[in-house]
């Protein structure tokens, strides 16, 4: 009888221990998150004084500008999924960078020192968002890793966790825009 009640007792202790490991890394893939979430935002607060002072110049570029604009406004309401602002983001890193490489043909717009001022302000936001990537992705790793591997498997499949997606870009994405070269052209 006291053995069968060690037994128990020691089956909710490692059940214990097992489901606040994976609520600890749950909360952790969610703080990481919320870093990026954080940053996106900032992001996205520039993109009105870059759209603005890149419409004087860019009249060709203007569906692209329409398009962040839209990207923010949705970005903004705040009913997107994990996986939604994972795609967003992607999508407007992929328009930030045609617009900074459509700047190179208006000398005017590189020339201007509030542009300058600008892109170093959304060039440090970009590291700090790739920065805050790697947190989240690091995080979402030991996660899923938890949901994977067992023991901590069969607790997972019991309260339900479902695996988390990474932030990754795509292949053509993964090469830096490098402003201080577009500046110099």
């Amino acid at each position: 009888m006291i053995i069968a009640l060690i037994a128990v007792g020691f089956v909710v202790l490692c059940f214990i221990l097992l489901y606040n490991n994976l609520v600890g890394k749950k909360n952790q893939v969610a703080t990481a998150f919320s870093s990026i979430d954080v940053l996106l935002k900032k992001r996205f607060d520039l993109i009105p004084n870059l759209t603005q002072m890149v419409k004087r110049y860019m009249k060709h570029e203007a569906d692209v500008l329409t398009r962040v604009t839209e990207m923010r406004s949705k970005s903004l309401s705040g009913n997107m999924t994990d996986a939604e602002t994972v795609a967003m983001d992607r999508q407007v890193s992929s328009a930030l960078g045609q617009i900074m490489v459509a700047v190179e043909n208006y000398p005017d717009l590189k020339a201007s020192e509030n542009f300058i001022n600008l892109q170093a302000s959304l060039n440090e936001v970009e590291e700090q968002i790739s920065a805050a990537r790697r947190a989240y992705n690091a995080s979402v790793k030991d996660y899923n890793n938890a949901l994977e591997m067992f023991p901590s498997n069969i607790v997972a499949g019991f309260m339900r966790y479902e695996r988390k997606v990474f932030f990754e870009i795509d292949a053509r994405e993964k090469q830096p825009v490098d402003i201080g070269q577009i500046l110099n052209m």
